[in-house]
């Protein structure tokens, strides 16, 4: 279910091409948590082991093609990041898939720019190229979508496990902000509403900076989403370049012509991320490897009930709680056997054979509460991240308190009747680390043989890392 689309705040729309780029000094601050001090080890932390199920989640992903950009992550040479065009009057054709798109389908790319010195502060570009290859022209519309730097749109900022957010001003990160402005139904107004494609002729989608700033060592990273339509097939393709400069060494926003000759002639960009782990082989550690790709599935639509046969979820006895996992892989499942990563359509050989994390997925599930019992009861619907595990152990496995780490900064929608029957719609920014058992999204009072309905859904957000569960309870 996609909301309508409402236009967002207007920002400074990207500057026309060959227009100067003025870049003012930064303060240098880590790109995500990767880049903060080591943790203690996790042998160290307390664990907590909470009795409860863990059950398949309903559903499934739907078909829309998505666009998956995010490898290499870390880039710092020219190239292209992924291309979908024909493989026809390439200099390096093993660099393009091969993969149109028609209709229906999403954009999602993330990539981060680093500087050592002050020698390597040349501002990288993403340029977001699509080509018409028909005979007839083409419209592209873009229904929802965001792009955002790091810095300064939405620094990884220290923030509360549970915030209401609902005018969207809740992020820390730009994967959390993307990824609520969509889930509102937002088009950002540096993204055109729509782009007529002549016959035959590329246009460019994208054309933005990922400027790392004077003071070094730093880093800046840009995430994009898109959700798009388009009259008919087109080839999309990720690149990057660095700026162009006059004679002066002025840095200059790149044109359509110099985006092309980078499709056109280039190879992939570098440094190459690590090669996934083979398909088969069970190593101690396992390289899931970055995507880029075209992974099958926008959307995790669910009505999650006691079985096929009902339409209603009957909520747990007094003091009792069971779970459904999200955004599972296959070294995760909680002994339920369900992997919700999207399937590659197309990929290169060095990149994850699934889109694991989900990144950009929206997850809209309807739960049916029911309560059969004879007495009332207090019903609480949470989103909590424990301990990864791939077998069942009688429950969630818990830190206390939870690691260092966050796992989880996004915003998800929950919509429900309340006690009053007031129908309300809440926007919660939650942020968790491994191991925290998180606070309920959702409390309702249902008396006997009531029925309620609650709606929970969310885009899995960049910068988070499975699996996470959501978890219905009665409190005792």
């Amino acid at each position: 279910m996609f909301l309508p689309i409402f236009p967002l705040a207007q920002i400074i729309p990207a500057p026309p091409a060959q227009q100067q780029l003025i870049i003012d000094p930064e303060v240098p601050l880590p790109e995500n948590e990767l880049d903060l001090p080591p943790q203690p080890s996790s042998s160290l932390l307390k664990t907590l082991t909470v009795p409860q199920q863990v059950r398949v989640l309903p559903g499934q992903l739907d078909s829309i093609p998505v666009f998956n950009s995010n490898s290499p992550e870390v880039v710092q040479t020219e190239g292209i990041l992924l291309s979908t065009f024909g493989p026809e009057g390439k200099q390096v054709p093993s660099a393009h898939l091969n993969f149109p798109f028609k209709g229906r389908f999403d954009i999602f790319a993330h990539h981060i720019a680093k500087a050592k010195n002050r020698q390597e502060t040349r501002t990288l570009f993403q340029g977001i190229i699509v080509h018409n290859p028909n005979s007839e022209p083409v419209t592209l519309n873009v229904l929802q979508g965001a792009t955002y730097l790091t810095r300064p749109d939405a620094l990884f900022v220290d923030l509360p496990s549970y915030l209401e957010n609902r005018f969207g001003t809740v992020f820390a990160g730009p994967g959390s902000r993307i990824t609520s402005d969509v889930l509102r139904g937002y088009r950002q107004s540096i993204l055109p509403a729509a782009i007529e494609i002549p016959a035959n002729e590329s246009r460019m989608l994208m054309n933005l900076p990922i400027p790392v700033g004077n003071v070094t060592p730093s880093s800046n990273g840009r995430s994009t989403l898109m959700r798009m339509s388009s009259s008919n097939s087109v080839y999309v393709a990720s690149l990057a370049m660095f700026a162009p400069t006059t004679p002066e060494g002025i840095e200059q926003y790149p044109t359509l012509e110099q985006w092309e000759n980078i499709l056109n002639t280039k190879g992939l960009a570098g440094p190459r991320d690590l090669a996934p782990t083979p398909r088969g082989e069970n190593p101690l550690q396992k390289i899931y490897g970055r995507v880029a790709g075209v992974a099958e599935g926008s959307q995790w639509e669910a009505k999650i009930t006691d079985n096929s046969r009902t339409d209603y979820l009957t909520i747990p006895k007094r003091g009792e709680s069971f779970s459904y996992a999200l955004s599972t892989t296959d070294t995760g499942t909680f002994g339920t056997g369900q992997v919700q990563s999207a399937k590659m359509l197309a990929r290169y050989p060095d990149t994850a054979y699934f889109a694991h994390g989900n990144y950009g997925i929206q997850y809209n599930l309807t739960f049916p509460l029911y309560n059969k019992s004879r007495e009332s009861q207090s019903v609480s619907i949470k989103m909590q991240t424990p301990i990864k595990a791939n077998t069942e152990s009688g429950g969630l496995m818990f830190y206390d308190p939870p690691e260092n780490r966050i796992f989880f900064r996004g915003t998800v929608r929950v919509m429900f009747n309340d006690d009053t029957g007031k129908t309300l719609t809440r926007y919660i920014h939650i942020v968790q680390r491994r191991g925290q058992q998180g606070e309920p999204l959702v409390n309702v009072n249902m008396k006997p043989g009531e029925r309620r309905l609650v709606q929970v859904d969310f885009l899995y957000p960049p910068d988070a890392t499975p699996p996470q569960v959501l978890t219905v309870r009665s409190s005792n």
